[in-house]
């Protein structure tokens, strides 16, 4: 560091490390890493390295001696910096970690060599050759938060013998039940293989995985396995997100660039369609304004133009008699519209704006593999499952086929009873 041209290229990288949440690498003169730090702000941190203080240890005043370079990794959350920087901690084994080298007062996540593995958070005394352990983790609250949200995506066993009736995790969804042999080896080991990439921070490699899973079974016409396949890909987004809300402006923000947006997507109406075999078929439209949820003006359609099963034509209907209505009265239009469906629900609503002469920029999001499809583009748009972009659309998409439903489901009712006259607007 005594070097003059050293510290101003120090400098340099410092301001131009982001304030977002990530692992810092700290490097020496011979490019060995030296020291792997997490922080909820990078450059905050990193700077206070920097600052002359009374208070700096001894073996920190030798570490900033030692620094040549400096880089980072952003996550989108504390949690992944939490699991990413324990993983490179074991990958580098930089001399100036030696709390987490050697403190063995540190939990860690222990995964058992069973033909169940078993996962757990322990501070073991000694560590069984055969098990694997990633850790230790400074923060055991963070981790337990992180175990929690990866077990709800990709269950496992905790049991120790397994007991003789399915236990309430079982019942809850937390375990695949291996006591009562509800869950092959073979399913339950590539849980145990998603679980150690997290922990290994090989997000992108995960996001690959279950991605040509869920592609492949949907080949295989097995949907319920591809639903829950792409179910996992969603679910991913709370651990790598940090939460289960969306930032409005950075994922309209992300909507408008991704998309080409006109501007920026402030008010989205998203379109469902529901019916069985046809009969008492509904559409719903919902309404976002900045990110949440603008719930006076949803409106639902009773399907009165088309006879039999063709969402295509109810899609068309629904989205003619909302705009119309709302050129007829001179009322604002959206900025984006959302269609629940693929390219011909597209195409179908498409056709009835150019009918009305009304330029909404529209699109539609596809379930089984979460694509967007454009007016005009071949090919769809994929947005990376934690994306808040894509996670604002989910969102709108699933509220619009929550509220399809319950009108569904409220129609159905008015007929088993003889009810099924004029059903009064109800205020959600």
């Amino acid at each position: 560091m005594a070097d003059r041209n050293q510290k101003e290229k120090l400098k340099d990288i410092i301001k131009g490390i982001p304030l977002s949440s990530g692992v810092y690498l700290m490097l020496d003169k011979q490019k060995r890493v030296i020291y792997v730090g997490k922080a909820v702000s990078l450059r905050k941190r990193v700077q206070s390295y920097f600052r002359s203080s009374k208070h700096v240890q001894p073996k920190t005043d030798k570490l900033v001696e030692q620094i040549t370079d400096i880089q980072y990794i952003q996550t989108s959350s504390e949690a992944e910096a939490l699991i990413l920087e324990a993983s490179l901690i074991k990958k580098y084994d930089p001399k100036y970690n030696i709390d987490l080298r050697d403190d063995k007062t540190y939990p860690v996540i222990q995964i058992t060599n069973d033909p169940f593995p078993r996962v757990s958070i322990e501070r073991p005394r000694r560590r069984k050759a055969n098990d694997v352990y990633y850790g230790p983790y400074i923060n055991p609250g963070l981790i337990r938060e992180a175990l929690t949200i990866i077990r709800k995506i990709f269950p496992f066993c905790t049991c120790r013998p397994f007991p003789k009736k399915a236990c309430l995790d079982y019942h809850m969804g937390l375990c695949n039940g291996p006591c009562i042999q509800q869950f092959s080896k073979k399913e339950y080991a590539r849980n145990i293989k998603n679980i150690r990439l997290i922990l290994e921070g090989k997000k992108d490699a995960l996001y690959r995985s279950l991605r040509r899973d869920m592609e492949k079974y949907s080949r295989e016409q097995k949907y319920e396995l591809a639903a829950k396949s792409r179910d996992q890909l969603r679910a991913l987004g709370a651990l790598y997100s940090g939460s289960k809300d969306v930032n409005p402006f950075k994922a309209a923000e992300q909507l408008q660039r991704t998309l080409n947006l006109p501007r920026l997507p402030e008010r989205i109406e998203t379109f469902d369609i529901s019916n069985i075999m046809g009969q008492q078929a509904v559409g719903s439209m919902v309404s976002f304004f900045n990110g949440k949820p603008d719930k006076r003006s949803y409106r639902r359609f009773r399907i009165k133009d088309v006879e039999g099963i063709d969402d295509f034509k109810m899609i068309a209907e629904v989205v003619r008699r909302r705009y119309s209505r709302l050129k007829k009265e001179g009322q604002a239009f959206p900025d984006l519209i959302v269609i629940d469906g693929g390219k011909g629900q597209l195409s179908a609503a498409v056709r009835e704006l150019e009918n009305l002469e009304i330029g909404i920029p529209i699109v539609s999001l596809a379930k089984r593999e979460e694509e967007i499809f454009l007016p005009r583009r071949r090919s769809p748009v994929r947005l990376a499952l934690d994306s808040l972009g894509l996670q604002l659309l989910q969102r709108t998409r699933d509220e619009a086929h929550r509220f399809a439903i319950s009108y569904h489901r409220l129609l159905r009712h008015k007929a088993a009873f003889g009810q099924d006259k004029k059903i009064k607007k109800k205020k959600v």
